[in-house]
């Protein structure tokens, strides 16, 4: 009966330990792969940087766009942009096409 006794001593002394190691792999798991971890962190500031660097690009578009518009606007009318669209609206114009206009 004894043996007993200190068996259930020794098991009820190392319940404790096992329980606080369990919840500290539990916040140690959560804090890696939870969803505010530092995985999902990491993954955010990936996809932050990559649409950073997709605005930059379609920034840049934009602005290239906003300029041959001003070209073709008619208080500025560039010829070599109205016949340049006009030949591509036709279908005029071919892929190596070279326009050399002359004054």
């Amino acid at each position: 009966m004894s043996a007993v006794r200190e068996i259930r001593r020794h098991s009820l002394a190392a319940v404790i330990p096992v329980i606080c190691f369990a919840a500290i792999g539990y916040f140690a798991y959560h804090a890696m792969e939870g969803e505010h971890g530092i995985n999902a962190y990491t993954r955010l500031t990936l996809q932050i940087q990559d649409t950073k660097a997709a605005l930059v690009e379609v920034t840049g578009e934009r602005r290239t766009l906003e300029r041959r518009v001003g070209l073709l606007r008619a208080d500025g009318l560039d010829a070599d942009m109205l016949e340049e669209q006009g030949k591509r609206v036709l279908g005029l114009l071919r892929p190596g096409d070279r326009v050399i206009l002359g004054r």
